[in-house]
């Protein structure tokens, strides 16, 4: 992943701006769909109303979240890094439409799948990201880019981990749970690896334009010990085996990653929100290991909930919008700066995920804490689509976007 090719251009394309590239509906969509989710799911939560889906309420509420939400996140990313890494042009106009519609229809299929049926719905919402996994496929052999294999076996897994979802739906096999954590497992693999490579490389361009001293340390056998580490330690909490072995790995696991990021010079860059977001983001990837490994260890003091969602509000929150916000940005064509607004979306998705956590931890507060966390995150997201969704629907200053995109 190291190697990167800029993508020399683009096809001759005037319909709408919207799928001119393909960060375009999905960082959009991912934005309007958290922000809709997760107060809908309180309302469910509540008893105020009901989504008519086979899943129960709160299989409901993760499966949206990893295979709805950061699932199009992830495609996002994808089918605009892609084209970088191989030099082929990206994929935009009908095509792209189409894999949205997928995405979409999925997202109805699920939630009406108490109507349409168990089957019908998991046919309709694994078509998306088969269908993704096939675009990325083609595109990296096309590219002979074998570097980037590994996006292939992360889309492969997380399909593997919706089916064990919606298999839980049929009522077949208790496996749902299974599902969950291979889906969330992966996406925190796959923040280790990209994010291993981006955040130290954006870090050092922003520091070196500053003439700093000292500089994030290079990737190198202590990240490939860390990115290890966090795989064997993931797999001990997805299988669920001996809760001291996967107590031990996942608080190894967890140091390891801090000190990776420590690595990272991520103090320095405390006055440019556009890096300090992407710092703080992979920071909830070691509390995350570091607080499952002691719910393991002392399940009395620490529930596992609190360490799930140190990685899934805290990590996968915080680094999607620190990604997607410097990713409009540098793929349409606009400077790398951080308005007031962007700052804002950074501390308050920061500060839902820490009231997320606590609620596990507090339980006398649960309620109020976790109303809280679902309002501020919605706020994170609702103000994303506000500041950025303009500039997904509109095409890029100066009428196309850079011969070699920024961030």
């Amino acid at each position: 992943m190291t190697t990167r090719t800029a993508v020399l251009r683009y096809r001759a394309y005037d319909g709408p701006a919207l799928f001119r590239q393909g960060f375009r509906p999905f960082f959009l969509a991912a934005g309007l769909w958290s922000a809709a989710a997760v107060p809908l799911w309180l309302l469910v939560f509540h008893g105020s109303t009901e989504v008519p889906t086979a899943f129960d309420p709160a299989a409901w509420h993760a499966h949206e979240m990893i295979f709805g939400f950061a699932a199009a996140v992830v495609a996002g990313f994808l089918l605009t890094a892609i084209p970088n890494w191989t030099g082929r042009l990206p994929l935009q106009g009908l095509p792209l439409a189409v894999l949205f519609a997928l995405w979409l229809v999925g997202r109805v299929a699920v939630a009406s799948s108490a109507v349409i049926g168990v089957w019908p719905a998991a046919v309709l919402d694994l078509a998306f990201l088969v269908a993704l996994l096939a675009v990325a496929l083609r595109e990296i052999l096309a590219g002979r880019n074998w570097r980037n294999l590994p996006m292939l076996l992360a889309l492969v897994l997380l399909i593997a981990a919706n089916a064990l979802a919606h298999l839980q739906a049929t009522g077949l096999a208790q496996v749902g749970p299974l599902g969950e954590r291979l889906g969330i497992a992966t996406l925190v693999l796959l923040i280790g690896l990209i994010g291993g490579r981006i955040i130290p490389s954006f870090t050092r361009n922003w520091l070196a334009k500053r003439g700093a001293g000292a500089l994030p340390a290079a990737f190198g056998g202590f990240d490939k010990l860390c990115l290890l580490a966090t795989l064997v330690a993931l797999a001990c909490w997805v299988f669920a085996v001996v809760p001291s072995v996967a107590g031990i790995a996942l608080l190894a696991a967890g140091a390891l990653n801090l000190a990776r990021l420590a690595r990272w010079q991520g103090l320095q860059t405390l006055s440019e929100p556009l890096v300090w977001s992407l710092h703080l983001g992979f920071l909830w990837v070691p509390l995350g290991l570091l607080l499952l490994g002691f719910s393991s260890l002392l399940p009395e003091l620490v529930p596992a909930t609190a360490g799930l969602h140190a990685l899934t509000a805290g990590a996968v929150g915080a680094m999607t919008l620190a990604v997607m916000t410097r990713a409009t940005l540098g793929h349409s064509g606009r400077d790398l700066r951080a308005d007031r607004p962007t700052t804002v979306i950074y501390l308050a998705v920061a500060t839902a995920a820490a009231a997320r956590v606590a609620a596990s931890l507090l339980p006398d507060t649960y309620l109020a804490l976790l109303w809280a966390s679902a309002l501020i995150w919605t706020l994170a997201f609702a103000l994303f689509v506000l500041r950025y969704g303009r500039m997904h629907l509109s095409a890029p200053p100066q009428g196309g976007p850079s011969p070699t995109p920024k961030g």
